[in-house]
């Protein structure tokens, strides 16, 4: 499990991850391959997996949207929330590919990163970050599951993981 930064109240209240502005956005989360074998086996249906490994977004009319299959947003809380994917306990983090280079990166809309950008908090957290990729175990983790390396645009690369 990946420490997080962004506190969860605050995760609560902001309503900006888990919902899409396409049905198939680069954004939706990818789970890695022992991820969408647990989710398989809790019972929840294959459907809410795409094939190529993300999970699937559902329209939200109310706000002219898509939202994440396991939010809930009538109360902004994850029904998988105790075993969430990776990719969300690595958000506001994302693992970005810029032509042949891999880079830990980070979304700049997160409401809470904008206001603690500069904080040492901040700062160490992207030490934490920075050594928890570059340990055998995570590096072996992206090897086996290149789904989660995407290409995002309007993210702040913050520093290039050695794959």
């Amino acid at each position: 499990m990946i420490k997080q930064v962004v506190p969860q109240e605050v995760c609560l209240e902001c309503q900006g991850c888990c919902r899409f502005s396409e049905q198939d956005s680069v954004w939706l989360p990818c789970l890695l391959n022992e991820e969408m074998q647990e989710l398989l086996k809790k019972d929840f249906l294959p459907s809410l997996i795409s094939c190529d490994k993300k999970i699937r977004s559902l329209p939200n009319l109310a706000q002219n949207n898509f939202v994440c299959s396991f939010s809930q947003p009538k109360d902004n809380k994850c029904a998988i929330y105790a075993f969430r994917p990776f990719e969300c306990q690595l958000y506001p983090f994302v693992i970005n590919r810029k032509a042949d280079k891999v880079f830990l990166a980070l979304d700049l809309r997160c409401p809470f990163i904008k206001e603690n950008l500069e904080s040492q908090e901040f700062k160490e957290y992207i030490r934490y970050l920075t050594s928890f990729f570059n340990s055998p175990r995570t590096i072996e983790i992206l090897k086996s599951n290149p789904q989660i390396i995407q290409i995002y645009e309007d993210v702040l690369n913050l520093t290039e993981l050695n794959l």
